[in-house]
């Protein structure tokens, strides 16, 4: 079946928290797998509403950017897999609260496109949302 005993996929909303001026992304470990990296994500609620208010409100749990509602700036792409579906957001972030939800859980650093793509190899779909960002280097034709 795929979705995990679900009738249909989990609806998955993922942030890709962006400093522009330095040209890096926010990475968070991962619960499950503390020494592996993910973008902040997690499922949609009906209470998010939009597809975006989820990713803004996965964000401030996971990696917990300050001013980060408001500041979803490009919808990336939607992936979808047998058990989930995922769509992928820029979020510009001004910057970072010392004090965050899941500090206790997490780790977060900020890094280079090059090293994100590194760090997300693991899972596929994190690493394919993250290459089709606009911090990726254009390809040519």
């Amino acid at each position: 079946m795929g979705t995990k005993g679900r009738a249909v996929p989990r609806v998955v909303c993922c942030a890709i928290p962006i400093a522009r001026a330095a040209g890096k992304i926010l990475v968070v470990t991962s619960r499950k797998r503390p020494d592996s990296w993910v973008l902040p994500k997690g499922g949609w609620e009906p209470s998010d509403v939009q597809l975006e208010a989820a990713a803004s409100r996965e964000a401030l749990e996971e990696g917990h950017t300050s001013g980060v509602r408001g500041t979803i700036t490009r919808f990336v792409i939607t992936i979808p897999t047998p058990a989930t579906t995922y769509h992928f957001y820029e979020l510009d972030v001004a910057a970072l609260d010392q004090d965050w939800l899941e500090r206790n859980e997490r780790r977060r650093e900020w890094v280079d496109y090059a090293e994100a793509c590194k760090r997300l190899e693991w899972k596929s779909e994190l690493s394919q949302g993250l290459k089709l960002s606009s911090l990726a280097p254009a390809r040519s034709h």
